[in-house]
C-alpha cells in the first residue's frame, strides 16, 4: 500500500469515528448539564467544599468561582513542586526552581501544559499524579463549564442566571472526563503503554553506556492529556515516546481522543439552544478549517524541496519514523488546532510553510475544533462577529439565535478577539528586543524568529506545543510565558461570561423574513471567511517575517 493511500484511509477512519460519536456524545453532554439531579459522589463533593449546586449564579459570581478555583489550583501545584523532594515516591528528584514551578503551575491550570522541563527526570510520581494529572481534569472542566455558561446565555431569556459553576465543574469531571479517560487508559495499557509506580531502572546499552528508564502512571496521564486537550507529556518526547504511544493504533486513538469532545460540543450547543442545525453549522466551520489544515501540511511535507527529502519521500527530519509524514502531519494539525500541545514529531523540523500553517492554527484562536470548551466559546464569539458583519452589510440590527447583537455585546466580543493577539505580538516583540529572547534562539534568521513567535503564540493561546529547538527554561521565558498563559486563559473568560450574562438578560426577538439564517451553509461560509480575514489581518506581518520568509527562501 502506498503511503498516500494509507494516509487517506487513516483520515477517513478518523473522520468516520468522530462522526459516529458526534451525536450520542453531544446529546449525553447536553443531558449532563441540563439535568437537575446530583449523583451521590457529587453531593459528597459539594458538602466537602461547602458549595450549593442548586444556587443559580449571575456572570460576576460565576467568574469569581472560576478565578478563585484557578488561583487556589495555581498555588497548590506551585507548592507541590517546591516540596516534592520531601514527599513519598520522590524518586530522588530535587524541588523545582521557583520560576519553573510558577511557569508549570500557570501552564497546567490554564490548560496550556507548556513544559520547560523533562518530566521523566524532574517530576516525582506524586507531582505527576496528584498535581499535573489532576489539573488535566479540572482545567479541562473549567473550559467546558465556561462554554456551557455561554450556551445558557443564548438559550435563556429575561434572566441573568447562567447556572452554577461548582455544579458544572463537578459534573463535567465525574460524568464526562473520568469515564472517557478510564476507557482510554485501559485501551492504552492493553496496547502497551506503561502504568506503574516503580523506581528508575538503569540499563546498559549495546554500546556499553548507562541509560536511566523512568516508569510511572503513564497511560492514565496520557488518556486525560488527550481527552482534556491538555498535552503535557509524562516524558519529554511526549507522544513520540513508545511508553506513551506504542504503535499505530494508539497513535490514531490519541488523535481521536483529543478531537472527540471539541467536535461533539457543537451538538451539545445545538441541543441546549433547541436547534441542532445551529450546531451543525458550527461543527461544519470547524471541520472545514481543520481538514484544510491537514491537507495543507501533509502536501507541504511530502513536497518539501531538497535532495534528502525527495529521496526519503518527504521531509522526515524530526518525524516519528514509525508513523511517517501523514501520521505526523495529521497529529500536528490536530494538536495545534486544539489546545492540546501533544506532539508525536518535532514541529521545529517541519518545513517553513508547514510551520506557518501550524502557527496559524493556533492564531485562529484554536477554534477548529479548539480545546475542550474553549474551542466552542471561541467559535461562538466569532459567530457573533460574523453576524455583526452581516448586519452591517445589509443595514439590519444583527441577531443571533434570537438575541440582538448590540453595542454592549460587540464590545465584549471585540475585547475577546484582541486579547491573545496583543499578548502574542507584544511578547514576541519584547523577546526579540532583549538579549534573553535572542539567546534562547537556536537558529538565526527567519526560523529563529519563528521559534520565538511560536512560543508566545502557543502560550497565549493555551496550546503548549513548541518549536523544540527553542531554549525556554530561563527566568525571562518562564516568567513571561507563564504570565501569557494566565492572561490568555482567564482574560477571555471574563468577556465570554460578561457576554453570556448580557445575552441571558435579553428578550428573544422573533425571526422574520429578513433574519439571517445562521444554520445555513451561507452563514458557515461567512463564519469561516470572517475567521480567516480577521486572523490574517492581525498576524500576517509577523508570519511574513517568520515562516513565510523561511518557506519562500527554501
Amino acid at each position: 500500500m502506498s503511503p498516500i493511500l494509507a494516509d487517506v484511509l487513516l483520515v477517513t477512519a478518523l473522520i468516520g469515528a468522530l462522526a459516529l460519536v458526534h451525536r450520542p456524545l453531544g446529546d449525553y453532554m447536553a443531558a449532563v448539564f441540563q439535568s437537575r439531579k446530583h449523583l451521590r459522589v457529587e453531593r459528597w463533593i459539594y458538602r466537602s467544599v461547602g458549595a450549593n449546586p442548586d444556587a443559580e449564579m449571575r456572570w460576576p459570581a460565576y467568574l469569581r468561582g472560576v478565578l478563585a478555583f484557578s488561583a487556589v489550583s495555581v498555588l497548590f501545584l506551585y507548592l507541590l513542586m517546591r516540596v516534592q523532594d520531601k514527599l513519598p515516591l520522590s524518586l530522588g528528584f530535587k524541588p523545582i526552581s521557583a520560576d519553573q514551578a510558577f511557569n508549570t503551575a500557570a501552564s497546567f491550570v490554564s490548560n496550556t501544559n507548556w513544559q520547560s522541563y523533562s518530566g521523566e527526570v524532574a517530576m516525582s510520581h506524586v507531582t505527576q499524579t496528584m498535581g499535573l494529572a489532576v489539573q488535566n481534569f479540572v482545567s479541562a472542566a473549567v473550559g467546558i463549564a465556561v462554554a456551557v455558561a455561554l450556551v445558557r446565555g443564548f438559550a435563556r431569556s429575561r434572566t441573568g442566571d447562567l447556572g452554577n459553576f461548582w455544579s458544572d465543574l463537578v459534573r463535567c469531571i465525574v460524568r464526562i472526563l473520568i469515564p472517557i479517560s478510564v476507557i482510554a487508559a485501559v485501551l492504552l495499557i492493553a496496547a502497551g503503554a506503561i502504568q506503574n509506580f516503580g523506581d528508575i531502572h538503569t540499563l546498559t546499552t549495546l554500546s556499553g553506556d548507562k541509560q536511566a528508564i523512568s516508569p510511572g502512571a503513564v497511560a492514565s496521564q496520557e488518556a486525560i492529556k488527550d481527552v482534556g486537550t491538555n498535552g503535557g507529556g509524562f516524558f519529554n518526547a511526549n507522544s513520540s515516546h513508545p511508553f506513551e504511544n506504542p504503535d499505530g493504533f494508539t497513535n490514531l486513538l490519541e488523535i481521536f481522543l483529543l478531537l472527540v469532545i471539541p467536535f461533539s460540543l457543537p451538538r451539545t450547543f445545538g441541543r441546549m439552544v433547541g436547534n441542532v442545525k445551529q450546531g451543525y453549522a458550527i461543527v461544519a466551520a470547524m471541520g472545514f478549517i481543520w481538514f484544510a489544515g491537514v491537507l495543507a501540511v501533509t502536501w507541504l511535507e511530502y513536497a518539501h524541496p531538497g535532495t534528502a527529502a525527495q529521496l526519503a519521500g518527504g521531509a522526515m527530519e524530526g518525524k516519528e519514523q514509525r508513523f511517517g509524514e501523514g501520521n505526523s502531519s495529521l497529529f500536528a494539525v490536530s494538536t495545534t488546532m486544539t489546545s492540546t500541545g501533544s506532539v508525536n514529531s518535532f514541529h521545529d523540523s517541519f518545513s517553513g510553510l508547514s510551520g506557518g500553517v501550524l502557527m496559524l492554527g493556533m492564531m485562529l484562536g484554536e477554534i477548529a475544533p479548539g480545546g475542550t470548551g474553549s474551542g466552542l466559546y471561541g467559535m461562538l464569539i466569532m459567530a457573533v462577529i460574523a453576524v455583526f458583519i452581516a448586519g452591517l452589510m445589509v443595514g439590519r440590527t444583527p441577531e443571533y439565535l434570537g438575541k440582538k447583537i448590540g453595542t454592549r455585546e460587540i464590545k465584549f466580543a471585540a475585547c475577546y478577539i484582541l486579547v491573545t493577539p496583543a499578548l502574542v505580538l507584544i511578547g514576541a516583540a519584547l523577546a526579540m528586543a532583549l538579549p534573553d529572547g535572542k539567546d534562547a534562539m537556536t537558529n538565526i534568521g527567519a526560523h529563529g524568529f519563528s521559534e520565538v513567535l511560536y512560543a508566545f503564540t502557543s502560550a497565549s493561546n493555551n496550546n503548549g506545543s513548541a518549536f523544540a529547538g527553542f531554549g525556554a527554561n530561563t527566568d525571562f521565558f518562564n516568567t513571561t510565558l507563564g504570565l501569557c498563559m494566565l492572561l490568555g486563559r482567564f482574560l477571555p473568560m471574563v468577556f465570554v461570561l460578561a457576554l453570556a450574562g448580557s445575552l441571558a438578560e435579553q428578550t428573544p426577538v422573533p425571526a422574520t423574513a429578513g433574519t439571517l439564517r445562521t444554520e445555513k451553509p451561507l452563514f458557515t461560509g461567512l463564519l469561516v471567511g470572517a475567521i480567516l480575514i480577521i486572523t490574517g489581518l492581525t498576524f500576517f506581518p509577523a508570519l511574513a517575517l517568520g515562516p513565510l520568509a523561511e518557506g519562500l527562501a527554501s
